[in-house]
């Protein structure tokens, strides 16, 4: 029997400090808009509740609180929620923001989503599978995230993506290529550990990326002094153009990782242009990197000095290939449209059972 739903009204929630699309940093917001965009071409109607200059697809209605971690603006936000939701507006809610945003209409039997995209507690799992009475659904963004809660209610698996055309393709970069490390200036990161990579192997490096004003201190001690515009230079936050062409010219994306990262988004536009991304053995990357085919994945230092040298033997196409087979954008809208069916239809399933292959 064909499953497929059209036409659905669906109310799309994310946290309201970012506007969707952001115009820098945002992974999450980034997601959503490529969401509500490959819904909205599918003839899904899309309503994104989001920061008030948010320039999605669909119709945008502005959250009044500007803060997820204000109380009185939590309140404000999920009462306005709930004034469309009780009002019949949707067939389904996919919240990509606070679970407590969905308070007032947990109980409702109207299908809900809550995609997971940073660390899951089990007491807000917990919380909302009894308060929807199994009504809500949830979903993460790798399977590192939910093993400690695949035990309670129902799971599914999207991993995130990009918008594929966003990215060139580069089949080949020149000899003396740089590696590049792109993401948030901080130590978790790991921008260090790529200066150290690049410092042992003699090849140059490349660091785009913002500063939080938090870890500036940290910047100016660690990072600043090795900065020598040689070997190790730093250009800033980057936009989509000025990041397609660094990737794409890329010899490596390196993604030293020090802490347990729940998925990772510039991996795969790494991988969007063919570049191969070597990363440390934490969180969701050995799910992302298909070791020795996409690239490589070390547990130590020694070893991402290693793989570097291994990285000529790496095909750009093969690279580029998983990308657009569980990576691009048609890939994570056919993923979350194969989870509405089954959640309209009161099925459970995972949707990214064929990207483990």
């Amino acid at each position: 029997m064909d499953n497929r739903v059209s036409d659905l009204r669906i109310a799309i929630t994310v946290d309201p400090e970012i506007p969707v699309p952001p115009a820098h940093y945002g992974g999450i917001e980034r997601v959503v808009d490529m969401l509500a965009r490959g819904l909205v071409e599918r003839g899904h109607v899309v309503t994104v509740f989001a920061h008030r200059d948010s320039r999605s697809v669909g119709r945008l209605i502005a959250w009044p609180g500007r803060s997820s971690v204000s109380k009185a603006d939590t309140v404000c936000n999920a009462g306005l929620l709930a004034r469309h939701v009780f009002g019949g507006q949707f067939d389904l809610v996919h919240s990509f923001s606070r679970v407590a945003y969905m308070l007032p209409i947990l109980p409702l039997s109207i299908p809900k989503l809550m995609t997971y995209q940073r660390a899951i507690t089990r007491h807000s799992v917990v919380l909302g599978h009894l308060l929807s009475r199994g009504s809500l659904h949830f979903s993460a963004i790798s399977r590192f995230m939910i093993r400690q809660v695949q035990d309670i209610g129902f799971w599914h698996i999207v991993s995130n993506g990009v918008p594929l055309a966003t990215y060139a393709f580069r089949s080949a970069v020149a000899e003396n290529a740089p590696l590049v490390f792109l993401g948030r200036i901080e130590e978790i990161k790991g921008p260090h550990v790529a200066i150290e990579v690049a410092r042992r192997t003699g090849l140059p490096l490349v660091i785009a990326g913002n500063i939080p004003l938090e870890h500036r201190g940290w910047f100016d001690l660690h990072i600043a002094p090795h900065v020598d515009g040689d070997l190790v230079r730093y250009i800033g936050p980057v936009d989509d153009a000025q990041k397609s062409a660094l990737l794409g010219s890329a010899r490596a994306f390196l993604m030293p990782v020090l802490w347990e990262e729940p998925f990772g988004i510039v991996m795969a536009e790494a991988m969007a242009c063919g570049t191969p991304v070597i990363g440390m053995r934490r969180g969701s990357v050995p799910e992302v990197i298909e070791d020795g085919v996409t690239g490589f994945v070390a547990d130590t230092v020694d070893e991402l000095v290693a793989a570097v040298a291994r990285v000529g033997a790496i095909d750009r196409w093969a690279v580029r290939d998983r990308a657009t087979r569980f990576y691009s954008d048609k890939a994570v809208v056919e993923g979350y449209i194969e989870v509405y069916e089954a959640m309209m239809a009161g099925q459970r399933t995972d949707a990214t059972d064929r990207a483990r292959a």
